[in-house]
């Protein structure tokens, strides 16, 4: 951090700025606060000479509504966004966003500190960023946010900061015609090959992350830095420093084959199945991290507000390398502190031991430019690292010529992170002597060796800035290679090819703007410690960055073991209505859901939502009623609905139909017919009293009845009295076979009786009901199976019931045992499902099996490698029956029916919350033809199965 400079605005709606919190090569960070509130906001200003130009501004709001979908998890909400006010001088107002504050360190800083990280905080750190990307990918778009930058680490878990390629700029630079050029500080194999960004892209940079944040070192810095861009395209990463539970999992993200990448769901997955906030509960960073980050929070409460009307000092207060707040960083690049570069371009340079206007320590070790905020001491700090994102550090012994000199021109290019960008202030200082003792010729950014060397940072771009001096534990930077000159124009990189550019993950476009724009990719004969060269956008006036909702269809692409198939599409649930209540498919067309507010049916063949109905809320089921229509089951009334725009076309209310009756929850459905219980309460009146006696009063009981009830002809087929449930009375029953002349029913044990526990002795009924008439034919216990046991059968007449900890199989209809499956120890036996030969089985020690029906003989058994213990998966078989699909609250994955081969996993970050719990709803399959719709509250993907 550093105090405001003279021309730093000091008002951002109901925010006032506090401090430069550092610099961006599209932007500069302000912490700032609410003075009525008391919160704290990291402000993010794009730099006013960048904001004047319309592709710019278009491109920073549509980065700004991504970060605003995304909120929540590990990304801070924003709070506010718009135009500063009080900006000084008659220059244009910058575009500005304001998010809730962290405390975090950046994870380039955050090596230099501790080196390489453990295995544990690199798994949180991937698990954390993967889970994000998933959310970014689901819609069909790329991130392009990733840098060492951008990816914070804060006490409680990672941070991502940056959600589109201006965020995540080693430079950005306003052209002639309103153009707007931004170079990325890394490239990916598909890049240099002139191929589109894909999410895949993501991946590949979320590799590069987590081998640096493993090793300190990046995977791609044998051989000279001009060889880089071949490297990254042709050489396999150097992953010898990762350790070895890792090392696969990042070699697959840095395959050179955007196909052969395995997805963020399942990176999150592998790295964290708990999910990153489950391994990070109870600290995750090692001491020395945790302590800056308390550190970094302490300072930033003592900020306070400038005084009104005081002095504004032009520049930063403070005494060499101080940036005037004791044991803090300089911003690199900062005015007037010596040691520090500026950006090329920048009007002059000179040799200063203070910055202009700069005061000293005041009485008591209090430090503060009196004219905007004070900063107070806030006790020892660790050492910290001041290395830029994009610094362009070479391997030791490197050399490289200097950068060609630029020519100042009247509208300076902006200055790389960490230069200065304050107009009229001296932005490049010549540099102290190299490691020789004599400076380099000609050359701004020479710096003294270190005493000692630490890693540097991944990422580096041509004409980025090395930092001023040796970071603390940092290496000494080295000067930048020269870019060739190539199709771009001087300095423009090397070969130079023409893409259209991945669109901003934001909810919508700006109507106005074109929908195509160029991203030219420099594969610079340049590197950097990664990358090499820089991604070049070059943003013509006319056009824009902004989103589209259109998805179109992903390319199919090989996986590899264990990654998830690209889905088919994905809906997301809009954030206005509540989480869907109920999900069913409608005649391999629709998928219907049910919510607190309305129904809303999506295509099953686009994902696209079709229509909703508010008639038809909180509905409990959705059946197909014939061909024709929606049937959908609601508290109060049923409802048959036209598939074509969710008209009501028929309506039963209950009270009319079934003699006030209050209807339970549906039981099961076969075809057009549906079961279900129902209750209403009687007056039972008292007996006539023996003479001389008082009579007694009447009696309020509950009277139940089972029913079937034909959802085509809308007809009542029968009703049978049954025994009431636990009040209100109405009991909840669940089918558990359906056979040609009777169906098999459990009540489920929370809505039975004291009474009939206490009679059952503690053991469950299933009870046969004649199909045709509602007759009951018998009730029967099955061995120990108690009334919580999962049970199910089959057509045949055996049932299949958890009895302690294993699967026994029974007659139906003599109760007598047939075989029994040993459990796992500890566990309990799940709803088990039927197909062909075979029961597929669930346990609670999140494993799935098979066994044969007729002998009970094991054929397979495999762990969803979930943490244990939990419930049992929920089971879900493809239409083929090729595929068991096994879904519970951690993730979805797929397994051979026949073999137990582990086909895949899945696994989405949800409604994940840093603090709390990483999840907020379990997975739900729903399986329709070659697609298995998998459900985790809001979010729907619609994954190819065999």
């Amino acid at each position: 951090m550093e105090a405001l400079r003279q021309d730093d605005p000091r008002r951002f709606g109901r925010f006032t700025a506090l401090a430069r919190f550092d610099e961006q090569a599209s932007a500069v960070r302000y912490v700032a606060r609410d003075t009525a509130s008391g919160e704290t906001a990291l402000v993010t200003a794009a730099r006013p000479e960048l904001a004047a130009v319309p592709v710019f501004s278009r491109r920073f709001r549509a980065e700004a509504r991504t970060a605003e979908r995304l909120a929540g998890g590990w990304v801070s909400p924003p709070l506010e966004t718009g135009k500063a006010a009080g900006t000084p001088g008659d220059g244009p107002e910058p575009l500005w966003t304001a998010a809730g504050y962290v405390a975090a360190l950046p994870l380039d800083e955050a090596v230099g500190i501790a080196g390489p990280l453990p295995e544990r905080v690199v798994r949180v750190l991937g698990a954390g960023i993967a889970e994000t990307l998933s959310r970014v990918h689901a819609t069909g778009a790329a991130l392009q946010g990733l840098a060492p930058g951008t990816v914070l680490l804060a006490a409680d878990g990672p941070r991502l900061t940056a959600f589109g390629p201006l965020g995540a700029a080693a430079s950005a630079e306003a052209g002639p015609e309103d153009r707007l050029s931004v170079r990325l500080g890394y490239l990916t194999p598909e890049q240099i090959a002139g191929e589109e960004v894909s999410a895949a892209s993501d991946l590949f940079v979320l590799g590069l992350l987590l081998a640096y944040a493993a090793t300190g070192a990046t995977p791609f810095t044998e051989g000279p830095a001009e060889g880089a861009s071949r490297r990254i395209a042709e050489d396999e990463p150097e992953l010898d420093g990762v350790p070895q539970e890792l090392r696969e999992l990042i070699a697959s993200c840095l395959a050179k084959d955007p196909a052969e990448r395995p997805s963020a769901g399942t990176v999150a997955a592998e790295l964290a199945l708990e999910g990153a906030a489950g391994l990070a509960r109870g600290g995750w960073l090692p001491e020395p991290l945790a302590a800056a980050v308390a550190d970094q929070e302490a300072r930033v409460r003592a900020l306070e507000v400038p005084a009104a009307g005081g002095a504004e000092t032009p520049g930063a207060y403070g005494v060499p390398g101080t940036d005037g707040v004791p044991g803090t960083d300089r911003a690199p690049g900062a005015d007037g502190v010596p040691g520090t570069d500026g950006a090329p371009g920048a009007a002059g340079t000179f040799d200063a031991e203070e910055a202009p206007g700069a005061e000293t320590a005041g009485p008591g070790g209090i430090e503060e430019d009196r004219g905007t905020t004070r900063f107070l001491n806030t006790g020892p700090r660790p050492p910290r690292n001041d290395t830029p994102t994009t610094q362009l550090a070479l391997p030791q012994g490197v050399a490289a010529p200097p950068p060609p000199a630029l020519a100042p021109t009247a509208q300076q290019a902006p200055a790389a992170p960490g230069a200065s960008a304050v107009p009229g202030t001296p932005a490049a200082h010549s540099a102290p002597a190299a490691p020789g003792g004599a400076p380099q010729p000609g050359h701004p950014y020479a710096a003294p060796a270190a005493p000692y060397a630490a890693p540097a940072a991944p990422y580096a771009a041509p004409g980025s800035v090395p930092p001023a001096g040796p970071p603390h534990g940092g290496p000494t930077p080295y000067p930048a290679a020269a870019l060739p000159t190539g199709a771009g124009g001087a300095g423009g990189g090397g070969p130079m090819v023409s893409l259209p550019l991945p669109p901003a993950p934001a909810p919508a476009p700006d109507p106005g703007a074109s929908r195509r724009t160029l991203l030219t990719i420099a594969a610079a004969a340049v590197g950097g410690l990664v990358v090499g060269g820089g991604a070049m956008a070059a943003l013509g006036s006319g056009e824009t960055a902004a989103a589209t909702d259109d998805k179109p269809a992903p390319k199919p692409r090989r996986t590899l073991p264990g990654q998830a198939p690209e889905p088919r599409w994905t809906y997301t649930h809009p954030a206005s209505e509540a989480p869907p209540l109920t999900a069913a498919v409608w005649q391999d067309e629709l998928l219907v859901l049910t919510g607190e507010s309305q129904a809303a049916a999506v295509d099953l063949r686009t994902g696209k939502r079709r229509w909703q109905r508010a008639d038809a809320a909180k509905g409990q089921a959705a059946l197909a009623a014939g061909t024709d229509l929606v049937f959908v089951a609601s508290p109060t009334e049923f409802l048959w609905l036209a598939p074509k725009d969710g008209k009501v076309v028929h309506r039963v209310r209950h009270t009319e139909a079934f003699d006030d009756l209050a209807v339970g929850p549906l039981a099961g459905s076969s075809g057009p017919v549906i079961w279900f219980t129902a209750s209403h309460t009687v007056t039972v009146k008292a007996p006539k009293p023996k003479k001389g006696k008082k009579k007694g009063k009447d009696k309020q009981v509950p009277e139940a009845f089972f029913l079937a009830y034909d959802i085509v002809r809308r007809k009542e087929l029968w009703r049978t009295p049954v025994p009431a449930g636990r009040a209100p009375g109405t009991p909840s029953y669940r089918v558990a076979a359906e056979r040609s002349a009777d169906i098999l029913v459990r009540q489920r044990s929370a809505s039975l009786t004291p009474a009939e526990v206490r009679a059952a002795k503690r053991k469950g009924s299933v009870r046969s009901f004649d199909q045709k008439t509602g007759k009951l034919l018998w009730t029967k216990q099955y061995g120990a199976a108690t009334p919580e046991a999962a049970t199910a059968g089959d057509e045949d007449g055996t049932l299949y019931a958890a009895v302690g900890t294993d699967l026994e199989a029974f007659e139906a209809d003599t109760a007598k045992p047939l075989w029994r499956v040993e459990g796992t120890e500890g566990s309990v036996y799940g709803t088990p499902l039927i197909a062909g030969p075979l029961v597929h089985t669930t346990e609670s020690s999140q494993s799935v099996g098979a066994v044969e029906r007729e002998s009970g003989r094991l054929v397979w058994r495999r762990s969803t490698e979930v943490p244990a213990p939990g419930n049992a998966p929920a089971i879900t078989l493809s239409s083929s029956e090729k595929t068991l699909i096994a879904a519970d609250a951690v993730q979805v994955t797929a397994f051979a029916a026949d073999s137990g081969e582990r086909l895949w996993k899945f696994q989405d970050i949800g409604a994940a919350e840093p603090k709390g719990a990483t999840v907020s709803a379990p997975y739900r399959v729903l399986t329709v033809g070659k697609t298995a719709i998998v459900q985790r509250e809001r979010s729907f993907y619609a994954f190819p199965v065999a």
